[in-house]
């Protein structure tokens, strides 16, 4: 039996949850980045107005291991006046031997951060 390294490949759902019950949501940018920081597919061809409450999805599937164990996604995102910020989410399920995995990871702000 090898002693290797047992490399886990997960589908992921990344969800963009439009958290106003007002206002659309233009989101400008999904991009999909692999392991190295390289781009490896954008998602939006223009940018589109997410309406109060939708949800956009974006799927990648367990086969489609072009992200590598640390793929990872930005979203880039605008509106016409104040609004909440959008809840965005990535669903991750897959299997290892006989075990079923799913997690979720959330979210996070891209801040810049610098002397001041």
């Amino acid at each position: 039996m090898s002693q290797g390294r047992l490399r886990a490949d997960f589908s992921v759902t990344l969800s963009i949850h439009n958290t106003s019950e007002t206002k659309p949501l233009v989101l400008k940018r999904i991009a999909y980045f692999d392991t190295e920081g390289k781009l490896v597919e954008s998602h939006l061809k223009a940018p589109i107005a997410l309406k109060p409450f939708a949800t956009i999805e974006v799927f990648i599937p367990t086969s489609d291991v072009r992200g590598g164990t640390g793929a990872n996604f930005v979203v880039d995102w605008a509106a016409t006046d104040e609004i909440a910020e959008p809840a965005v989410e990535a669903l991750m399920v897959g299997s290892v031997g006989p075990g079923h995995y799913a997690f979720i990871s959330q979210g996070r702000p891209i801040r810049s951060v610098g002397k001041n």
